[in-house]
């Protein structure tokens, strides 16, 4: 018996290595992509590295109100969300399942600005202001639907460009 033998983690994997149980991982990416949809992507990122250090503490202060958000909402994986955060690692994941999918969303808006540019290059000054009035846009089904009427190119045709 060594000493690597009785330091946490130096056998096998390290413990940032070691794969997560698929229901701790869907909660995780359940968790990411309900902060990116509601765009808090940024403060949420801030939060969870400033607060990192005191990972503890913050589920101890879940396990404190966990009565009172059972009450009122019926979050159905709290006890496992709360255990998984304890673990600065699983932190760490959850931070790095936000970026992921903050960066996919970014991409995704990138694409329907370039094709809602396109689209409204087509359209009457009128119709234009209108819709910066009512702010009412088409959604990205309707804009690639609209852009096959006008024989326009697709997106992969605009980055070869």
């Amino acid at each position: 018996m060594g000493l690597g033998d009785m330091i946490p983690g130096s056998k096998g994997q390290p413990e940032s290595q070691k794969e997560l149980p698929p229901e701790q991982q869907e909660i995780l990416e359940k968790v990411a992509k309900k902060v990116v949809r509601w765009r808090m992507a940024v403060p949420a990122i801030m939060a969870l590295e400033t607060a990192k250090p005191l990972t503890f503490i913050g589920s101890q202060v879940m396990v404190f109100f966990e009565p009172i958000v059972q009450t009122i909402f019926s979050i159905k994986y709290y006890d496992t969300f709360r255990e998984m955060m304890e673990d600065r690692e699983n932190v760490e994941r959850l931070l790095l399942c936000i970026e992921k999918f903050d960066a996919e969303l970014k991409v995704r808006e990138k694409d329907y600005n370039k094709k809602l540019k396109r689209y409204l290059k087509k359209q009457s000054w009128g119709k234009r202001f209108w819709m910066w009035l009512t702010g009412r846009y088409p959604n990205l089904e309707q804009l690639e639907k609209e852009l096959s009427k006008y024989g326009a190119m697709s997106s992969e045709d605009l980055d070869a460009k």
